[in-house]
């Protein structure tokens, strides 16, 4: 049982890499990222015939689970982004909502490590995510891509509050992305880790009143751990909707 409800996040070296100021360990967090990639591969190739590699024509439940979710997220993609070019970038959604739900969920396992719970893994995500949608709105529309802070038909006089106002929340984008998964992931497992840490300490408890107590944290925490569990997708979903959102703005401007 862990002492505290935030040494679920720690970072822990597991081979040290160290060369000159440059810091390559390997460390859980590394670990972890590489079970979510090689587990969703795994996923969607046991979806697959061993012979021909496609799909089964009556699929089965686990094939029909993702059939599911890739309608759905073609369906949240072409609703949210106009244009023929729209399904050119279904690829990069549909990877980034398994790839966000396989970290978030991956660390309601015992034992495991939610990645997460840092700001600096979904601020990376999120900043790269931005910065090519910038060089796709840059390469499609060139330097109207300037029109996003100061739209047409404007007048002169709102533009000294008009484009400050745009450009401080166009640059705010990725940050908000990253601390609205961060916060959300962080929140949640350090709840559940709280009701587990009261069922275990009611549980060495030396009176019998107080052991039979501990049922009550422990059925708190069936409901806790369903709902942390649907947080982890829709949160993905969350994730994906926004990006598809910010595509539309890059590919479409205002």
């Amino acid at each position: 049982m862990l002492f505290s409800p935030f040494e679920q996040f720690e970072i822990l070296p597991i081979f040290s890499l160290i060369f000159k100021n440059f810091d390559f360990s390997i460390t859980n967090q590394t670990i972890f990222l590489v079970i979510i990639i090689f587990s969703l591969i795994s996923l969607f190739f046991i979806c697959l015939k061993q012979t021909t590699y496609t799909l089964y024509i009556v699929p089965h439940r686990l094939q029909l689970i993702l059939e599911i979710i890739y309608s759905t997220i073609l369906g949240l993609l072409i609703s949210n982004v106009n244009g023929e070019k729209s399904q050119f970038f279904f690829p990069i959604i549909f990877s980034l909502f398994f790839f966000i739900s396989g970290m978030n969920i991956i660390g309601l396992i015992p034992y495991s490590y939610t990645v997460t719970s840092h700001i600096v893994v979904t601020f990376s995500i999120s900043f790269f995510i931005f910065l090519g949608l910038n060089l796709i709105c840059f390469k499609t529309h060139g330097i109207k891509i300037f029109s996003l802070f100061f739209p047409s038909g404007t007048s002169l006089i709102l533009a000294f509050l008009l484009v400050p106002v745009e450009l401080m929340s166009y640059i705010f984008k990725p940050l908000s992305l990253a601390v609205r998964l961060f916060c959300n992931m962080m929140a949640g497992h350090i709840l559940i880790k709280v009701f587990a840490w009261f069922a275990f300490t009611l549980m060495s408890a030396s009176t019998i009143a107080l052991f039979l107590l501990q049922y009550v944290p422990l059925l708190v925490l069936i409901p806790l751990f369903c709902l942390e569990f649907g947080v982890g997708f829709i949160q993905a979903f969350v994730f994906s909707l926004l990006t598809c959102l910010y595509l539309n703005d890059s590919l479409n401007l205002h």
